[in-house]
């Protein structure tokens, strides 16, 4: 009884997970308010019905794609704090887990950039909430590494190292294709070390 549950959860986990990365994608190439709750369903394989068994409505969608990726950089970012031994190695280690965060979401990145604003108020008070947070734990390490500078240069120097690595994967084309990861992801660890650090 226990295993059909068990299985039925991950069922569940796993259509959510689907509806949101169709989610993400159409509303990155389209905007959310250019995307229906048919389409959406349609795109994740399912009915536009069966959508309200996992979110309340499209709203819903967007406050979880975005809230789902807050929540997961800030606790990826502090287990990564945690496991590194000194400040300089930590921030190596958030660079390469934020690098690596970009490359593989490109789409939640652009929905993030086009779509906070249509959250509903208490969705966007806690997406920047975590974001905040998540901000907040590089300036930590920043601090220690180079004590020497202000908590104000710390936080401005950690908020253009994001805008650099969220913005390349989804910009940066070659004769209309994307470089590989390999490529992209090297350029972007050595300058948001120096950007960070100089």
């Amino acid at each position: 009884m226990s295993e059909t549950l068990t299985e039925r959860g991950r069922a569940k986990a796993d259509r959510r997970a689907a509806l949101l990365d169709a989610a993400a994608r159409l509303f990155a190439d389209r905007g959310y308010p250019g995307v229906t709750l048919e389409e959406l369903g349609q795109a994740a394989g399912v009915s536009g019905p069966a959508v309200y068994r996992h979110f309340p409505g499209k709203s819903a969608v967007l406050a979880a794609i975005l809230a789902d990726a807050s929540e997961g950089l800030l606790d990826g970012g502090r287990r990564t704090v945690a496991d590194a031994d000194d400040p300089a190695t930590a921030l190596r280690a958030l660079i390469r887990f934020h690098v690596d965060f970009a490359l593989a979401n490109a789409d939640v990145i652009r929905v993030q950039d086009r779509d906070l604003t249509s959250l509903a108020e208490a969705d966007a008070h806690e997406v920047r909430r975590l974001q905040r947070e998540y901000v907040e734990l590089w300036v930590g390490v920043l601090a220690r590494l180079r004590p020497d500078r202000a908590e104000s240069e710390h936080r401005i120097r950690a908020h253009a190292a994001f805008g650099l690595i969220n913005s390349t994967p989804h910009s940066a084309r070659i004769h209309g294709r994307r470089p590989a990861d390999r490529v992209v992801r090297s350029i972007l660890e050595d300058m948001a070390w120096s950007s960070l650090t100089s």
